[in-house]
């Protein structure tokens, strides 16, 4: 595997093959002082004006939402990513990926705000021309505006290019002429613009509109009633010969799925910045009410089954984090490499996310089951308060779970994951094909037992080497076997993927670490340490459970045998006391009553 020079060069996918200098990548400890302000104001925002109000936000009380995105918008939270030329700051990926971890903790409002500066901003942003974009993103980015993406139909869920909604052109040829049904529509009950997605005639393709509110023939249902994220409006959408102005056709005609695709690709990495916003939310909460509750004469903190949980909720939550901002520089670094070269700006920020689509939809996937874990976690610490409407595990368990279903399901999202990869292996953009032969070379020959003592980070890498190994191991032998098959394997491309996905992760948490011992010394970030070496190893078994599990589905005989030799040489690690380790991670966390990672 080779080393990558400069990080900002490096692909989508390419983890799997090339190794990266911890010093290439960005980390969260590492955030300028405008960052920080940026950071803190939103903070404020949502501990001040939107957690006071939880309760009125999920009885969804008249206004209410409107008038917080409109006054989150006055404080600029909306348009920290906006060109400057529209209004907004201009602020770079990262800087907006921490804007979506701080409106994490809001439920509700966390919702729709990221469905207003997301997916009800952005299509019109990276694919309208500049007459859209003067008439409508200042508006969106102030908050005058709100916004909403009408995508998913009754029978077009996973598969959107499947919808039924048709667009035809009026005889006058100045309007088209839209009719269908929308549903699930987040923000649609006081949306001003909706991004809506229709198939003009019996074309093949989704196109897209900008149809606006008071259009007419646009008409919606009351609101939902949902399992969780009661204060978000959800409503269906109808159109019937809703007159759509022809200068309203968003982009190309026919160019509505890919929109939509890019626009989703965006909303996943997103939806994870929010996820961890969530977490670390959640768990405060939890170590707080830890050291409150007394059983037995002391608080429940400093019972050792409080401390596992509290422990591993906080290791999840800072691996997660290590991905997500890892894979948000590497998204900016893209963009500004392709806008030195000469593409425009807004193609180019599209292209960046496009370019790290794989990346994207492992972090949506880890951070959604990540928050999932914390709060059931969280649940649990509270023990029957947990269950309580009265105490604030309530709503985020029943909160988190949609996580897992926006942006596109889970399980999507997984095969999704390998699909991609394959993909541009196949097209010859990432080289799987040398560094796979060099593993099964590898595994034919006499394994290495170098016995001299290796420092601390040369072990843990050395470790995620070899998690590589593995997937490339399995990926190739399941490639080989099941070819044009392997499309049609859910079982098998999901276990690939949570393999990827845990090799992702744990590199990101190492170089995350390695880089922080770098320029605070070893015995500054211990606790980070203890993390890095508990995850990597729950790593290790992980993907080896996933290759075994994938290895039964397609292989049998001395040929499954072989490869689980390796599989089982390329996930082995060190045994460690992980006990004692997520005891000293919990005692920090206990100490300072907060997420404080």
């Amino acid at each position: 595997m080779s080393t990558i020079a400069e990080n900002k060069h490096l692909k989508g996918g390419e983890f799997l093959i090339k190794e990266t200098n911890a010093e290439d990548v960005f980390i969260p400890e590492n955030w300028d002082e405008e960052q920080m302000m940026i950071a803190q104001t939103c903070q404020d925002f949502v501990e001040q004006k939107v957690v006071p109000n939880i309760g009125r936000i999920d009885d969804q009380e008249e206004g209410l939402m409107v008038s917080l995105i409109e006054q989150a918008g006055e404080l600029g939270i909306l348009s920290v990513s906006l060109p400057e030329e529209y209004g907004g700051f201009g602020k770079d990926f990262p800087t907006a990926m921490l804007i979506s971890e701080k409106t994490g903790p809001g439920a509700s409002f966390s919702v729709a705000v990221m469905a207003h500066t997301g997916i009800g901003t952005l299509p019109i942003l990276y694919y309208g021309n500049e007459e859209q974009k003067n008439k409508y993103i200042p508006k969106l980015g102030s908050g005058e505006w709100k916004g909403a993406y009408c995508l998913t139909e009754p029978g077009a869920g996973s598969d959107a290019n499947s919808g039924k909604t048709r667009a035809t052109l009026s005889a006058d040829g100045k309007h088209y002429l839209i009719n269908g049904q929308k549903m699930w529509i987040t923000n649609a009950g006081f949306a001003d613009v909706y991004t809506v997605f229709a198939k003009i005639d019996n074309d093949e393709n989704l196109s897209a509109f900008i149809v606006e509110r008071d259009f007419e023939g646009l008409s919606l249902n009351p609101e939902e009633h949902k399992m969780g994220i009661k204060g978000s409006s959800t409503r269906q959408v109808f159109f019937n010969d809703c007159k759509v102005p022809v200068e309203n056709l968003l982009s190309e005609r026919g160019n509505g799925f890919k929109i939509a695709v890019n626009i989703l690709n965006l909303g996943r990495i997103k939806l994870g910045g929010a996820a961890l916003g969530a977490s670390k939310s959640v768990i405060t909460n939890a170590v707080r009410y830890a050291n409150e509750r007394e059983q037995f004469g002391r608080p429940i903190s400093k019972y050792g089954a409080i401390r596992y949980k509290l422990g591993e909720q906080v290791i999840r939550t800072y691996a997660t984090e290590a991905a997500m901002y890892r894979a948000s520089q590497n998204i900016e670094d893209a963009t500004h490499n392709l806008i030195e070269n000469g593409m425009e700006a807004s193609k180019a920020k599209l292209k960046g996310t496009e370019l790290f689509a794989i990346e994207a939809a492992i972090i949506k996937v880890h951070a959604s089951e990540a928050l999932d874990y914390v709060v059931d976690e969280g649940v649990q610490i509270y023990g029957g308060m947990g269950y309580s409407a009265e105490a604030p595990m309530d709503r985020a368990y029943r909160d988190s779970r949609i996580n897992r279903i926006f942006e596109g399901t889970n399980e999507i999202n997984r095969m999704l994951t390998v699909d991609m990869i394959l993909k541009r292996a196949m097209k010859g953009e990432l080289d799987l094909m040398g560094p796979a032969e060099a593993v099964a070379k590898e595994l034919m020959a006499i394994p290495d037992f170098n016995t001299e003592e290796e420092d601390l980070f040369t072990k843990e890498k050395k470790y995620v080497a070899n998690f590589k190994k593995a997937v490339l191991l399995v990926a190739g032998a399941a490639v080989q076997k099941l070819m044009a098959t392997l499309g049609k394997e859910q079982e098998v491309l999901m276990y690939l993927a949570d393999m990827v996905i845990e090799t992702y992760v744990s590199e990101s948490l190492q170089l995350r670490v390695e880089k922080l011992a770098g320029q605070r010394g070893e015995a500054a970030v211990q606790d980070q340490i203890d993390m890095m070496q508990v995850y990597i190893r729950d790593a290790g078994d992980k993907i080896f459970k996933s290759g075994k599990e994938a290895l039964n589905a397609f292989s049998d005989g001395d040929e499954r045998r072989m490869i689980m030799v390796g599989l089982k040489r390329f996930t082995k690690t060190e045994d460690m006391n992980t006990t004692a380790a997520r005891r000293r991670v919990a005692a920090k966390l206990i100490e300072e009553n907060k997420y404080c990672f």
